[in-house]
């Protein structure tokens, strides 16, 4: 049982529950052995390296795999997945991102995560933010991410559940921590986090399912 652990602060409060939660230390190490950026977990996931993982909303549907109602979620806006005008200029990390650009038919270069956050919030009137554009056309979330498994599925999905009940409180060291390490203070991490949710309902499926379809008539998938 491997958790795939994207490392950027949109999670921090799932990798928290995580941490906090029964799992044995050893399942913990694995956790933070098997991270990298949301591209790179989802090869590892594809490749069977790692059990479950919050996988690109772009590549959720793939074959043999399960989905949890769990995933990152932009209610409105989201500061962290953003374009710089110009010539269009995808961004490695994220194949979810790119898709959403060009299905918003926006050109510029994609930026996303903690570095993002970081610019946009450094000078916001340089940058587009992507689901804030997609919440004034469709009137709807947007669902970046999804938990995905392929291994241990009823595991996993007690673990949500018992997320799903928790009210995750940050510690201060971790706050400071990521602060320090990101560049971003701690209230601005405080207010980013009211910008996400987890939960995976029916306006999310909806909003998901219409992202797919639009990517899909692009011939992106």
């Amino acid at each position: 049982m491997i958790f795939g652990k994207i490392d950027y602060i949109n999670l921090l409060p799932f990798h928290i529950f995580l941490k906090q939660s029964n799992l044995n230390n050893a399942l913990k190490k694995a956790i933070e052995h098997k991270k990298g950026v949301p591209s790179a977990i989802n090869q590892a996931f594809q490749k069977r390296k790692v059990s479950a993982a919050f996988i690109s909303s772009i590549k959720s549907n793939l074959k043999n795999i399960k989905t949890l109602p769990l995933g990152i979620v932009a209610k409105k806006s989201v500061k962290s997945v953003i374009v710089k005008s110009g010539d269009l200029q995808d961004d490695p990390a994220s194949a979810t991102s790119n898709a959403l650009c060009r299905v918003l038919g926006i050109s510029g270069k994609v930026i996303i995560g903690d570095e993002a956050l970081k610019r946009y919030l450094q000078s916001p009137q340089d940058y587009t933010d992507l689901a804030k554009i997609w919440y004034q056309k469709q009137h709807l979330p947007f669902v970046f991410a999804l938990l995905c498994t392929n291994k241990k599925h009823q595991t996993y999905k007690r673990l949500v559940k018992t997320f799903k009940k928790k009210n995750i409180k940050i510690p201060q060291y971790i706050l400071q921590k990521y602060a320090t390490k990101r560049g971003i203070n701690k209230k601005e991490i405080k207010e980013y986090l009211k910008l996400i949710s987890y939960n995976i309902n029916h306006k999310e499926d909806r909003a998901l399912k219409l992202f797919l379809k639009k990517s899909k008539a692009l011939g992106i998938g």
